[in-house]
């Protein structure tokens, strides 16, 4: 029997329309995932840079053992980053820069922060 108004070709028309809208949604879920990492990056980077900071400040202020920078590069690391400046100024105000590198080698998340005695 056949359908007045409907092509032989239209069949299976649904089926790859389907498709190609969850392959669409997919890429987009994909995508907003890969965004909210990025997010969760950055924002662990910030974290890992200000523990880092307050850290290397209280050394460099001598309140506890250890070269500031060395410091901040320990406290960084044990927060997943890496330290990729450190600046000592006035002789007891920390700059410390950090990062945390991407799981797929997309790049490196970033946080700075400064340090130093209270006014």
């Amino acid at each position: 029997m056949h359908v007045v108004g409907h092509s032989h070709h239209e069949r299976g028309a649904g089926t790859v329309l389907a498709l190609t809208l969850s392959a669409v949604v997919m890429a987009l879920l994909v995508c907003l995932l890969l965004l909210a990492q990025a997010a969760v990056l950055a924002s662990q980077a910030a974290s890992a840079a200000d523990l880092a900071a307050l850290a290397a400040a209280d050394a460099a202020r001598g309140l506890t053992p250890g070269d500031p920078c060395t410091v901040a590069s320990d406290v960084a690391v044990h927060h997943g980053a890496t330290v990729t400046s450190c600046t000592v100024t006035g002789g007891t105000v920390v700059e410390v820069a950090a990062g945390i590198a991407h799981p797929f080698d997309w790049g490196v998340a970033t946080g700075r922060a400064r340090a130093g005695p209270p006014p």
